[in-house]
């Protein structure tokens, strides 16, 4: 039997690894297009492990959440991979942002998220000395990992089960064949599986179109652009600064964050990007692009959204203003605090109705699954996302 697995991001390298060690008897294959594995979002990230905070309760990504970073954590400490558990503060500014930290506090208890603890304005300085805020919401388990160098960890363990790894392999689509499903790379090879799982993230939904899976929904690719504190600047932030989320959009907004190496982050913001794979500023390109405006879920979510959309742009175009975002949480930062950063571009589905998709989006047809959304937490649930993955195989 062989065992296909496409994309060598931190969810596929995870998959493949699980099914190499539950079908030990079968071929498992890893077939990436690019040189290296993790070249794309599982690289370009805040390296943030997050606890289950965020997440509607029952959800995919509120289980898979929590179930995945326990995994991942006892990974790193069996790997000796460095894993710095920081801590999280979400913080209300100000007394009107008081009733809607506590209906995240509500929803992270429905998440059993551990150690949660709510802070008064006293407690969260103790917390966070150089922070401002009346109130906060204290995850002690939220950390900081190398998201790259899990994904190589975990490339590792699949190769000495006896899996196989093919880089620099683009594939074309996925046809149905007897028994299974043929997959056609960029070559003209054909390479034939009994069942196949698609993790190709940012190319997700290409790959399904071509292979006459729903157009929707819409990878519509929105980058993140980062600063970071100088060295001499690094001691105004302990752990993980987030702000109270706005419900409304999947992202948690510019927050401040301890990498693992002892870096602190500030950002993302959250601007359509030009570019799926443009990670340097300026980056464009025509079909991405065109892409992006032909899809009328762009348009329905560009008018629903607009103010939020200008003012992402207004601080992806002035570092002043996107530092007066971040100083209302750690007020003693000045624009001189902060260098660029490198920036990530962030797969994010969108249905044509303009909806953006929060949960995990998870297709089966025939003998292949595909992956159709999995932004943060995917990373922190790569494990735990293999896991969900492997049964539906089975079944």
């Amino acid at each position: 039997m062989r065992l296909v697995v496409v994309g060598g991001g931190i969810v596929g390298v995870a998959v493949a690894r699980l099914l190499a060690r539950e079908y030990s008897d079968a071929e498992v294959l890893l077939i990436e297009k690019e040189a290296v594995l993790a070249a794309h979002q599982s690289a370009h990230n805040s390296g943030v492990v997050h606890a289950g905070i965020y997440y509607e309760p029952g959800s995919l990504k509120a289980r898979l959440c929590r179930r995945g970073g326990e995994l991942l954590r006892e990974l790193c400490e069996q790997q000796g991979l460095a894993y710095a558990a920081c801590g999280k503060v979400v913080i209300a500014r100000d007394k009107r942002e008081i009733d809607a930290l506590q209906r995240l506090a509500e929803r992270a208890s429905a998440n059993d998220v551990p150690g949660l603890r709510w802070l008064d304005e006293a407690e969260l300085r103790a917390v966070e000395p150089h922070a401002a805020g009346v109130a906060g919401l204290h995850s002690p388990t939220s950390a900081s990992v190398d998201f790259a160098a899990v994904t190589r960890a975990l490339a590792e363990q699949f190769t000495a089960s006896g899996g196989t790894i093919r880089t620099s392999t683009a594939l074309s689509a996925i046809t149905p064949s007897p028994g299974g499903a043929a997959l056609v790379l960029a070559s003209g090879e054909r390479v034939a599986a009994d069942r196949v799982v698609v993790c190709a993230g940012l190319q997700a939904d290409r790959l399904a179109r071509a292979s006459g899976e729903p157009a929707e929904p819409r990878i519509v690719p929105f980058r993140g652009e980062y600063w970071r504190l100088r060295p001499e600047r690094s001691e105004l932030v302990r752990g993980l600064i987030y702000p109270v989320p706005d419900p409304s959009l999947p992202f948690l907004g510019v927050h401040l964050t301890r990498k693992v190496d002892g870096e602190v982050w500030v950002g993302p913001n959250a601007v359509l990007a030009l570019a799926r794979e443009g990670y340097r500023r300026g980056t464009w390109r025509a079909r991405d692009i065109a892409e992006t405006l032909a899809w009328p879920g762009t348009w329905r979510m560009i008018a629903r959204h607009w103010r939020a959309g200008l003012g992402e742009l207004h601080r992806s175009a002035s570092k002043r203003a996107f530092v007066e975002v971040a100083r209302h949480y750690v007020p003693e930062l000045r624009p001189r605090d902060l260098e660029r950063a490198p920036a990530g571009v962030r797969a994010q589905a969108l249905d044509r109705d303009g909806t953006l998709v929060d949960d995990f989006a998870l297709a089966a047809r025939g003998h292949v699954l595909w992956v159709r959304n999995a932004p943060s937490p995917g990373a922190t649930s790569a494990l735990a996302l293999a896991e969900e993955l492997c049964s539906r195989l089975q079944a």
